[in-house]
């Protein structure tokens, strides 16, 4: 299972879009992937101005293909996530694979990194995977960061305090540089797996192979201490260095708006491998393919906690309108008065970022804005509906809330009907009709 395996698969399903027009790295390819984004297809841009290679875009763009590259349907999704995240399972060490064809020495100005928006501090990578080990060797792990471009052989890493910032510091403290691999243009698996919120300790790449069923084969790399998956497209060898940080940014986070700038430690790039006919995998920042693999996982911690509170949890959005991060819709069904309460503590427990959720029952689909709104407007009242959690922490991605410490308000929203008065008051009219007349309607619809 690869990169090239799947998009396979996806060309048998006329997923792909092939530009075969010259297009240039520098705002054009951003600029049709963002034209086309929501539910937009799988974007192969085959002509590129002054490369060689091809780039590939928006791999992960819809919930279907997600699915499609898991083997799951989507009321599966969020189990086999759960799934691999409890019983990870470690994937075979190989001498050699196809990321291996080409071994040389780096010079970054050779790939062709997109610029995506026009305040960009310059080129940035964004579909990076990157391993890294701690200094004794005994935790691994594999997580997405962004990389920006400095020249030939240098890149700055946004290391938001997680996994791999933990590692750093470790190293930093004991006055040695962290050496990692840097993997473009994997299986969808290995980019969901990295972007789980697993815990301190469980290596990603372990997820990934069990999402793989067992088919994930990693690499040593040739001139860092860490591993990458045999079938990737391009690695790039590297170390972060510990003592060197430069200004990182502006540039464009999930939320369409830029990211403030910040001291970041600077990687050296060692190495690099890759497929002699390699493809560049892009991720367009804000775009579906960004929320989805960050918002996907969060997801699915919430279905899982809501589901410990309510008889079933239907479904979890967390809304385009949100980002894909600080919204969320979830349906339920409820047992009791005050579920839809626990229902909304529970998601916010569940996904600490999340700065607004609506809970409504499972007549109403969280993917359709208007039925949820309608929800809103029929079956909530703000004077015991309303549910307002002031001076915690949210998301520092909000441009609303305190950049420094990350303080917020929330809101949660029971959109769900009262058990205590006549579902004839919340529930939508229909009109009944006969089997002839629908296939008149059907008939009506054709021509």
């Amino acid at each position: 299972m690869s990169l090239r395996s799947f998009l396979e698969q996806m060309e048998a399903k006329r997923e792909n879009l092939h530009v075969t027009d010259e297009v240039s790295t520098r705002f054009e390819i951003p600029f049709i992937i963002k034209k086309w984004d929501d539910e937009g297809p799988i974007f192969l841009f085959e002509k590129l101005k002054n490369f060689e290679t091809k780039v590939v875009a928006n791999i992960c763009g819809t919930r279907k293909r997600i699915c499609d590259a898991l083997g799951v349907c989507q009321i599966e999704l969020y189990g086999k996530l759960i799934e691999a995240w409890r019983s990870p399972r470690k994937p075979e060490i190989v001498e050699n694979g196809p990321v291996k064809e080409i071994i040389e020495k780096p010079d970054l100005s050779k790939i062709p990194f997109l610029t995506h928006f026009e305040k960009d501090a310059g080129p940035y990578i964004t579909s990076a995977v990157i391993h890294a080990k701690s200094v004794d060797g005994s935790v691994e792990n594999a997580s997405v960061h962004r990389l920006q471009v400095l020249d030939k052989k240098h890149l700055a890493i946004r290391l938001v305090p997680r996994h791999l910032y933990k590692l750093w510091r470790t190293a930093k403290e004991a006055d040695k540089d962290i050496e990692i691999s840097i993997s473009i243009g994997v299986h969808p698996a290995v980019m969901l797996a990295a972007s789980s919120p697993v815990p301190f300790g469980v290596n990603e790449f372990d997820v990934a192979n069990a999402l793989m069923d067992n088919s994930l084969r990693l690499i040593k790399c040739e001139h860092a201490d860490a591993y990458a998956p045999a079938e990737d497209e391009l690695v790039l060898e590297g170390r972060i260095s510990g003592i060197r940080e430069v200004i990182e940014g502006p540039f464009v986070d999930i939320t369409g708006t830029y990211d403030v700038e910040r001291r970041q430690p600077v990687v050296e790039v060692v190495g690099i491998m890759h497929r002699k006919d390699y493809v560049y995998q892009a991720v367009l920042p804000s775009g579906s393919e960004h929320r989805l693999l960050m918002g996907l996982p969060r997801e699915a911690l919430i279905w899982e906690s809501v589901s410990k509170v309510v008889p079933k949890a239907n479904a979890v959005n967390l809304s385009l309108g949100g980002s894909g991060w600080l919204h969320a819709i979830v349906s339920v069904e409820k047992q009791l008065e005050g579920d839809g309460k626990n229902v909304l503590l529970a998601a916010f427990a569940a996904h600490p970022s999340l700065k607004h959720a609506v809970v409504v029952d499972s007549d109403i689909d969280v993917y359709d804005a208007t039925d949820v709104e309608w929800a809103i407007a029929t079956r909530f009242q703000a004077s015991e509906d309303l549910l307002i959690i002031k001076n915690v922490r949210g998301s520092t991605l909000d441009s609303s809330a305190d950049q420094e410490t990350g303080l917020t308000s929330k809101v949660g929203i029971d959109a769900t009907c009262p058990l205590t008065r006549s579902d004839d008051k919340f529930k939508r009219a229909k009109i009944p009709v006969s089997k002839h007349f629908k296939e008149l309607v059907r008939k009506l619809v054709i021509v």
